[in-house]
């Protein structure tokens, strides 16, 4: 007799996974694999500065693939530590370390990786975590597996209710006073949901007031910041000059770079550390050759100073959407079902220091479905990936868009959320009890 379980007779492992995926489908929580049609208007991806699709830059890469002895081979085929390392992959770390201005820098396969590995062994026993509560899910997993003593939480990008955790820190710990227990701070430059961008210079100052035995070690993720600040797009640390203030800074290369992968820069001594002690790098088969050739492609890219018409550009365009999302928002306020529009549209009032843009509404997952099929991709977005109460489509902005395709999305967005808005104002209407 079979122990196979068949669709008729499922497992109780299927059961109970499907009763946990139910629950996703009954809230409109499920996720899924989605693809797009070539034609669409991509409002979604992080590609913020187009180079996914630069000409320029795929003839570069190419060349590089060429030109290089390195690339007799393409895979690996290994570790680091065993035989996946390369004199190519050595060269480029230092390349980028100092394009950014670090001491050192060590490759990762990914911005997950470098950070469960990073935050999973670098805090040591007893010391502390301190950690902005809208940090990428990576470092709560690398929290998970630390040996640090304690993890705290603090308000999103709120520099008093930072300086009250480490404050209490400071005065009900001899040991973190006195310098001998580390706080690590966690933050991102910009936030990939919100766009926000952290108040990185006032944290430093308050860190430096707090701690001043050297006890501080800020942590910086530059994913979504990498090649839109600073100069030449070496990012939000170099835009305020506060390279040497921090411990260590997380720069990817999928967003802006068009690539993958990641780098921790560091100093030598932490390098050296991770090395010996990050799990997801010492057991973890070592990124193809391809994929470095496309990183130093990417980086030259940035050293001839090639993105940054295109940062301007997009700059442009992040003030021009605000504006035309600041008109559409004022237009459908002052109509008969504006309670009802309210809720379905919101902007923010402040123009984002980013590309990214939090819509948020009510009715997310419809609103971008509406999008999609006038063709602009944008997503939905719902908690757990975002609190409850803040539903909003994501839209991000790139370089090689144009103010007609904005154009258009804000008058699909305005046609969806007056019909929509129309026919609740309907409804309401039609349950009122009659006298």
């Amino acid at each position: 007799m079979s122990n196979v379980a068949t669709k008729s007779n499922p497992s109780s492992l299927e059961t109970t996974l499907n009763h946990s995926l139910d629950k996703r489908r009954s809230s409109s929580t499920i996720r899924r694999l989605t693809t797009t049609k070539s034609i669409d208007v991509d409002f979604s991806s992080n590609d913020f500065l187009s180079l996914a699709t630069n000409p320029e830059l795929r003839r570069n890469f190419l060349q590089e693939l060429e030109r290089s002895p390195a690339f007799n081979r393409t895979g690996s085929t290994g570790s680091r530590l065993l035989d996946g390392n390369s004199n190519y992959a050595l060269d480029l770390e230092k390349q980028i370390a100092r394009f950014h201005g670090a001491e050192a820098g060590l490759l990762c396969n990914s911005g997950f990786d470098a950070n469960v590995g990073l935050f999973s062994c670098l805090p040591q026993p007893g010391d502390v975590v301190v950690y902005d509560e809208f940090i990428h899910a990576s470092v709560h997993d690398g929290m998970r597996l630390s040996r640090a003593g304690r993890f705290w939480g603090f308000r999103h990008n709120d520099v008093l209710a930072l300086e009250g955790v480490v404050r209490g820190l400071v005065d009900g710990d001899e040991a973190v006073r006195g310098g001998r227990k580390n706080v690590f701070v966690a933050v991102e430059g910009v936030y990939s949901m919100d766009g926000d961008v952290a108040p990185i210079g006032q944290i430093t100052k308050v860190l430096k007031t707090l701690l001043p035995k050297g006890n501080a070690h800020l942590i910086v993720d530059e994913a979504h910041s990498t090649g839109l600040y600073g100069s030449g797009g070496r990012g939000l640390v170099n835009a305020l000059g506060l390279e040497d203030a921090i411990t260590v800074r997380l720069h990817t290369f999928g967003k802006s770079l068009a690539c993958n992968g990641a780098i921790l820069l560091c100093s030598p001594t932490i390098r050296e550390y991770l090395i010996n002690y990050a799990r997801p790098m010492i057991y973890t088969t070592f990124m193809s050759y391809p994929a470095l050739a496309a990183i130093k492609a990417s980086y030259d890219f940035l050293s001839a100073g090639k993105t940054e018409h295109l940062a301007a550009n997009l700059e442009m365009l992040i003030q021009d959407f605000h504006q035309r999302l600041l008109g559409l928002q004022a237009s459908l306020l002052a109509v008969s079902d504006a309670e009802h529009a309210r809720a379905l549209l919101r902007v923010p009032a402040e123009c984002p220091k980013s590309p990214i843009f939090a819509v948020l509404s009510s009715e997310p997952k419809v609103l971008a479905a509406h999008c999609q099929a006038e063709g602009f991709t944008v997503r939905g977005i719902v908690p757990p990936t975002v609190p409850l109460g803040t539903e909003r489509i994501r839209v991000c902005l790139h370089a090689g868009n144009t103010v007609a395709q904005i154009d258009g999305l804000v008058k699909v967005i305005r046609s969806w959320v007056e019909t929509r808005s129309k026919a609740l104002l309907r409804d309401a209407e039609g349950s009122r009890p009659r006298l």
